[in-house]
């Protein structure tokens, strides 16, 4: 079995040891976290946790991240792109806080592990399955919480470094296969899971992100709310990000325009051939009056079509 078909059908494991890991100890924690994402932080209790946009003061996404609430600290897990960003960013805002930050990256490994029986894998390598949505457990000096790097089930796994080459063991005893970053990436595009870095970047609006579980409308003042909230009551987006599909074996090149008739309607920021489709699945910025699922686009003479949001 193929990693991509493991991935699809039963349980693929990955090393995402990249991803940063950012950890917030102190008193005040929990009110510096609330004051700059865009997620309600202070309502979260220990083995929770949610998915949050760090933004800057144009309401504009400096980071993402899964936000994991231990009952001593959190633990920010984030792109590789954004680790050293966002950590200097919530730096700059400790004044008088009672928060201490620590990257955790070098000493901390990720390991992904995905696909619909990524649960009973990790049961039979021993390890607890939380489960809510970005819940955590111990798994003895190991946290498994669930998260997920492609929009299917999944769990990452954070070990020590020293350890991670025996949580690869247990996972692949227990059954799942090993994949590389293209499968991922693959089955990521066909769940329409976009990732920052390639999907989303300060280029762009929250909202044009199109992640309401990113967002929450009632926590009260965050760093860029005040951007959210005129968007929100105005409703003034002009693009969205949706996912696509297209009548083709040769995924284009991010930045390529789609068009309705002779306009530009749409503009793909990543993309790739998706076997069980076969065609190529793709996320792209979608002209807000045209993104709903089943409009047609086109990229010269081949054709495309907007997708339904897999949420």
């Amino acid at each position: 079995m193929t990693g991509y078909d493991a991935l699809r059908r039963h349980a693929a494991w990955l090393d995402l040891s990249a991803r940063g890991k950012i950890k917030l100890t102190g008193e005040d924690r929990a009110r510096l976290l609330h004051a700059m994402s865009t997620n309600h932080i202070q309502q979260l209790t220990p083995g929770a946790g949610c998915y949050a946009f760090f933004l800057n003061d144009k309401g504009r996404i400096l980071a993402d991240a899964n936000i994991v609430c231990r009952p001593d600290h959190f633990l920010l897990d984030v792109e590789p792109e954004t680790r050293e960003k966002l950590y200097q960013h919530l730096d700059h805002y400790i004044i008088a806080d009672d928060v201490t930050l620590e990257d955790l990256t070098p000493r901390l490994a990720t390991i992904a592990v995905e696909g619909p029986q990524s649960a009973r894998v990790l049961e039979q390598a021993g390890a607890p399955v939380p489960e809510n949505e970005f819940g955590s457990e111990e798994w003895g000096n190991r946290l498994v919480a669930r998260l997920n790097s492609t929009g299917s089930l999944g769990f990452f796994v954070f070990a020590p470094v020293k350890e991670k080459g025996a949580v690869m063991a247990a996972l692949e005893t227990a059954g799942a296969v090993a994949a590389d970053a293209e499968a991922f990436h693959v089955v990521r595009l066909e769940h329409g899971k976009p990732r920052y870095g390639e999907d989303m970047s300060e280029r762009y609006l929250a909202q044009e992100a199109n992640q309401p579980q990113a967002m929450h409308f009632n926590k009260g003042c965050y760093l860029g709310q005040e951007i959210v909230e005129r968007v929100r009551s105005r409703g003034q987006i002009h693009r969205v990000l949706m996912p696509v599909v297209l009548a083709a074996r040769t995924p284009p090149e991010p930045g390529t325009k789609l068009q309705i008739g002779e306009a530009a309607v749409a503009e793909i920021t990543s993309a790739a051939y998706s076997p069980a489709l076969e065609k190529v699945a793709a996320l792209a910025y979608v002209r807000t009056e045209h993104a709903r699922p089943h409009t047609e686009l086109a990229l010269g003479d081949i054709r495309a079509e907007v997708a339904a949001v897999s949420r």
